[in-house]
């Protein structure tokens, strides 16, 4: 737990919070914001602030809780489709540092999300590939140690 942590507040239940499901490891909880009602977060109770530092003993807890939500956002609310995302740093709007996954139900024409803020491009085959070149260099980097060996809470 990290004292200045909002979301170590949450699981710690000193702020109010609308719980989902609670197990040993995650805590599912009713965002505050629901532009599409539905929208929930998916914590991690370990605190990590970036995803890539979460100790491995938390990944398959989280995804398994992920699916669940999904799971239930689906027979709850009935949307067309569920958005899965999770942001890492500021630079992508990461707005609190503990790893939180949002699972937010999506309607034809709801108008969140454009994936891609303007025109875009198909890249040529060799710029593909030199990007594709870089990530397999830096695939087998060792994970932060915390991602590698920690676990718990």
């Amino acid at each position: 737990m990290s004292e200045g942590c909002i979301f170590c507040r949450v699981i710690a239940r000193t702020l109010p919070v609308s719980v989902v499901h609670e197990d040993e490891r995650t805590l599912t909880i009713v965002d505050l914001r629901q532009s599409n009602a539905g929208h929930v977060l998916v914590l991690p109770k370990t605190h990590a602030e970036t995803l890539d530092v979460l100790p491995a003993g938390d990944h398959a807890p989280l995804m398994a809780a992920i699916v669940r939500a999904i799971a239930a956002v689906k027979r709850a609310f009935a949307p067309d489709g569920v958005n899965v995302w999770q942001s890492n740093r500021p630079g992508a709007n990461q707005e609190v540092p503990h790893v939180h996954l949002h699972v937010f139900p999506r309607w034809q024409g709801d108008g969140h999300f454009a994936v891609y803020p303007g025109p875009v491009r198909d890249a040529p085959r060799v710029e593909l590939e030199a990007i594709a070149e870089r990530l397999r260099r830096a695939w087998d980097a060792p994970l932060p140690l915390a991602a590698q060996t920690k676990s718990g809470h």
